[in-house]
């Protein structure tokens, strides 16, 4: 065998060749251009999907934000709405503590003028007891009957002397 070199030029080679550009020909016009479209369309989809993710990820920050602001927002509402019903508490405790107040005032004067004609009333029953007991007195010292009515000037005279300067509080 004799080898006269690594290729050899015949129509084996030829055919070969032929049949090599025609497969070639053939896979590019209906499968090179399928795969690349589809590699190309892959590409793309991959492309958007990671578009998307980025907006949808701005979006979400955005919205985060707003939210952040909001609550923000909310708690500053809720502190002032708290400060709100303590002033109004203190303002309510205020009033009842001044209505209570005027009615133990009120309640310290009709008491005060109670007393005062108490005392006016028990002074007044005191002077016609001792106005009694004066007479009664009176009558035994002198053994008669002395009249009532023509001495009430005289009595009251005599207890008001006797009770200026005895009775005195």
């Amino acid at each position: 065998m004799e080898y006269l070199g690594l290729i050899e030029f015949n129509w084996t080679l030829v055919m070969q060749m032929v049949t090599v550009l025609f497969l070639f020909v053939i896979l590019k016009k209906f499968f090179f251009e399928k795969v690349h479209n589809f590699v190309e369309a892959r590409a793309n989809a991959v492309k958007e999907s990671f578009d998307n993710a980025e907006s949808v990820n701005r979006m979400a920050a955005d919205k985060l934000e707003e939210y952040n602001k909001k609550i923000a927002g909310l708690e500053g509402e809720g502190r002032e709405i708290v400060q709100k019903a303590k002033l109004k508490a203190d303002d309510q405790a205020r009033r009842i503590l001044d209505e209570a107040r005027e009615k133990a005032d009120e309640l310290m004067a009709r008491t005060q003028s109670e007393l005062e004609r108490e005392r006016a009333k028990a002074l007044s029953e005191m002077k016609g007891e001792v106005a009694m007991l004066a007479l009664l007195a009176a009558e035994k010292i002198i053994e008669k009957d002395l009249e009532m009515t023509g001495q009430d000037v005289f009595i009251d005279q005599v207890i008001e002397q006797v009770g200026n300067s005895t009775w005195q509080n």
